[in-house]
């Protein structure tokens, strides 16, 4: 049976439509890519999967079970948000914002105790901010916040981790720094990954399937080869991209081609 089964929801802001009649399984210990062009509902979409947007039609199950029939703690313990971006004002250090991540375990009145500080220790060490333990987060570059907010979510303990454009606007080492550590998290914790990225690339690297929406709708759900073709990039993105293969992964590779190029091809 599917982890999590999205049953033809539609979601709006205002009078607005943005998500409409998504369907969509998956499964335990996937790698799970959503993509798409600007506005095509990708993180409406996320939000909706941690509990954070109402659905206007249609139901989500968790481990079969509805998602609002989780109280607000239990579905902390079986998910982990992390977003694309992270207020660099945050006034705490590495060490408590990562402990952050055990208040779904703890009673109303409980305090930290022994083993949450060494879940959050394992946590940093895991995702290599340890040494980052006493900063604050405004001290910190993108790549070392992306980490600790990981790390925070590492340490909920969740079996589901949702990703919003976990790498945006880092640089292709920290990039790859980012997604080497998705899979560790996979593999070594048996976590399942759901991720928005616009990093057609990344995603065809790292997912096992990707779901391809546009203006709110399917346009398309498979493995990277099944989705990401010539044909079927160039209609849902509206320009023309290449897709040759990644000898190294055995991986579809895009490429943008410009405008210019094109032009003088069709002369």
């Amino acid at each position: 049976m599917s982890l999590v089964d999205i049953r033809a929801i539609s979601l709006q802001y205002g009078v607005r439509q943005v998500i409409k009649h998504v369907s969509v399984q998956i499964e335990h210990g996937e790698f799970f890519a959503i993509i798409g062009p600007n506005g095509a509902g990708k993180t409406t979409l996320l939000k909706a999967l941690a509990g954070l947007h109402p659905l206007v039609e249609g139901d989500i199950l968790i481990r079969q079970r509805l998602i609002n029939d989780y109280s607000k703690k239990e579905l902390a313990r079986t998910l982990a948000l992390v977003p694309q971006q992270v207020n660099a004002d945050f006034p705490f250090t590495v060490a408590e914002t990562v402990l952050m991540g055990r208040y779904p375990h703890l009673g109303l009145l409980a305090v930290e105790g022994q083993r949450d500080l060494e879940l959050a220790k394992q946590a940093m060490e895991f995702t290599e901010v340890i040494h980052l333990a006493g900063r604050r987060l405004g001290q910190l570059s993108g790549g070392e916040r992306q980490r600790v907010i990981i790390a925070r979510a590492i340490c909920q303990q969740s079996k589901i981790l949702l990703l919003d454009e976990p790498t945006a606007s880092l640089d292709p080492a920290h990039q790859l720094r980012i997604m080497d550590l998705m899979e560790r998290l996979r593999y070594e914790a048996q976590v399942t990954i759901i991720m928005v990225s616009h990093d057609l690339n990344l995603a065809s690297s790292y997912a096992d399937r990707l779901l391809l929406l546009k203006d709110g709708e399917v346009e398309k759900i498979g493995t990277p080869q099944q989705v990401l073709t010539e044909e079927q990039l160039s209609k849902s993105y509206g320009c023309t991209l290449l897709v040759d293969q990644n000898t190294l992964l055995g991986k579809p590779r895009v490429s943008l081609v410009s405008g210019n190029i094109t032009a003088k091809a069709n002369q």
